[in-house]
């Protein structure tokens, strides 16, 4: 590795790593000054329904997959991912203005698309970045602080949107404006400091490979991953949940900071965690939770119900967000890293639509009790297939023997 390491808490973690880190709690600083209450001002602001808001999630979300796919092979192709990271960050940004101008909510569910498709084209080569940044045995901890830091950013953010609407405005088109700030601050940031690192091993990329999918085991735990996608809808139907059950809007920025404090806390341990105790227990660990949250959206009656599940919820994204990118980085040849990640974005991406349209058609024709069982019933059968699989395979998939 060239690249420079840092000391302390950073240890084994590489520089490019931490830098990339900033960059995402810059974004998130700025995505989640906008994120909590993008329904609130879908529905209230410009007259859309609960079924719009799914399908601009839905929509954006898998724009971002099919994105992650395709820059995941381009990155295995290219001599410097750094450009493709920088290309999709300062996409995401140049968005972000159309939201607060939005005057209908078609302009605000294209001005989605197009920076989930940002999204989609950073991901990949940033995930194989960092994977070649670290050693192998510390590709936990690395995604675990490069989530941390992600989630940190997701808690300055709403901090930020509720000073500001509580003291200074109450208008959201202004707030909207000024998150673009640290949006266009983490894309000088990676102009600046971010650099291609690839072990001295590498092939380069003068030999890539050609777009398959995974076979084997492998292939059967991208399909079970799928199935459990079909119960993850958009996060804002557990923002509308919140305030059905009477979380003010001007407080539902502080419920998401609720959420992203316990990622921030929890997702470097358990990174380390399944580096240390096996993968396979800590993703599943995760899954199980996700299905308590669901089930307790559809049962909770009081405020103070939201507050507590979304502090649980939390968790499940702690549990299972850096141990699925180690998985990855784990399995991946070298040089068809790229290609690994955007596969598994492309599969965790594409069910982001049928479920968030499957979540906001039940909820309205059913309401929100029976749309939140329907993802909790799901997610746990995802689950007890992912834990049979496991089980009945010689050699577990999550855990390199």
């Amino acid at each position: 590795m060239t690249d420079k390491k840092t000391n302390f808490i950073f240890k084994n973690i590489p520089a490019n790593v931490v830098i990339l880190g900033v960059v995402s709690f810059l974004t998130d600083v700025s995505g989640d000054m906008v994120y909590p209450l993008l329904s609130v001002y879908l529905t209230t602001y410009l007259g859309a329904g609960q079924m719009f808001v799914g399908l601009v999630e839905g929509l954006a979300e898998s724009a971002a997959a099919i994105f992650k796919l395709v820059s995941g092979v381009w990155a295995d192709r290219t001599r410097d991912r750094s450009k493709l990271v920088f290309f999709g960050y300062s996409l995401s940004s140049l968005t972000k203005p159309f939201i607060a101008i939005a005057w209908h909510p078609w302009v605000v569910l294209i001005s989605r698309f197009c920076d989930r498709i940002g999204k989609g084209i950073r991901s990949s080569p940033r995930d194989a970045l960092i994977a070649d940044s670290v050693e192998p045995k510390d590709h936990g901890r690395a995604y675990g602080l490069h989530q941390a830091m992600d989630h940190a950013g997701a808690v300055v953010g709403p901090v930020l949107a509720t000073v500001l609407l509580t003291f200074f405005i109450t208008d959201l088109r202004k707030l909207f404006w000024i998150a673009t700030i640290p949006a266009f601050m983490a894309v000088a940031l990676i102009a600046w400091k971010v650099r291609e690192v690839r072990p001295a091993d590498h092939p380069g990329p003068a030999c890539p490979a050609p777009l398959k999918f995974p076979k084997g085991r492998l292939r059967i735990f991208l399909g079970i991953l799928f199935i459990f996608i079909l119960s993850c809808s958009s996060d804002a139907f557990l923002l509308l949940r919140a305030k059905e059950l009477g979380v003010p809007t001007a407080l539902l920025p502080m419920i998401w900071i609720l959420m992203n404090g316990v990622m921030t806390v929890m997702t470097m341990p358990f990174g380390m965690l399944a580096d240390t105790i096996g993968r396979r227990r800590v993703l599943l660990a995760g899954w199980v939770v996700y299905a308590l949250v669901y089930l307790g959206f559809a049962m909770a009656s009081e405020t103070w119900h939201a507050w507590a599940l979304f502090g649980l919820y939390g968790l499940f994204y702690a549990f299972t967000d850096p141990t699925s990118r180690a998985i990855l980085a784990e399995y991946a040849e070298p040089n068809e890293k790229g290609q690994a990640f955007g596969w598994y974005h492309f599969i965790s991406g594409m069910g982001a639509l049928p479920a968030s349209l499957i979540v906001g058609a039940i909820w309205q024709g059913a309401g929100s009790k029976t749309a939140f069982l329907v993802s909790a019933g799901i997610s746990t059968a995802a689950a007890i297939l992912m834990t049979a699989f496991l089980v009945l395979v010689k050699k577990p998939i999550l855990v390199k023997s």
